[in-house]
């Protein structure tokens, strides 16, 4: 008995091509972070999204979803903090998923190989104290560069709530008070 299989291998390749056409890709973070649980269901959108991380020791780290916004705050900081960028170190920001570094060693840091780059940026973190708050600053120049921006704010459940107080009171200061907090969906238990 012969069995054709050439319908299977035919559905097979357009899943295949469904799945792949239809997923979208988790940006790579340079802190592993687990959110607190909640049963909140609302969704963030996708585009249009300023995501602020917060990893347990309290390191901020920030992401844009759009690479021409990317360009446009990295050029409105660096002339704020007195630093040019080249094309090619402008580039290299433009295409990091995840930035996280003071502007003092921005250029240091967008000048080195992608696999270094990774082990820096776990060890850095934009600065968010009261002396220097160029988290603030990052935060004000996104906003003036793209009026739509969503802030979502994402931190570990183990980090102290001290350091997300004191990133929202930096984004109290800027009258942003409206943001989300990013959360892992907690399961109810059916009793």
């Amino acid at each position: 008995m012969f069995i054709d299989m050439t319908a299977m291998s035919d559905v097979t390749v357009l899943l295949l091509t469904f799945f792949m056409l239809t997923s979208t890709f988790v940006k790579k973070e340079p802190v592993q972070v687990t959110t607190p649980a909640s049963v909140s269901e609302i969704k963030i959108p996708e585009t249009n999204i300023l995501q602020i991380l917060i990893d347990p020791e309290g390191k901020v780290f920030m992401s844009m979803d759009k690479q021409s916004d990317l360009e446009q705050v990295l050029t409105a900081m660096g002339e704020q903090y007195g630093v040019s960028f080249t094309p090619q170190e402008t580039k290299t920001f433009m295409l990091a998923s995840t930035f996280g570094v003071s502007m003092s060693k921005m250029k240091q840091y967008l000048n080195l190989p992608a696999d270094q780059q990774d082990a820096v940026l776990k060890n850095e973190g934009i600065p968010c104290d009261s002396v220097d708050n160029q988290f603030k600053e990052w935060v004000r120049n996104a906003r003036v560069v793209n009026k739509d921006l969503r802030i979502a704010i994402k931190a570990d459940a183990t980090t102290p709530y001290s350091v997300i107080k004191k990133v929202m009171n930096s984004l109290q200061d800027l009258k942003e008070n409206r943001y989300n907090l990013i959360t892992s969906l907690k399961t109810v238990s059916e009793e």
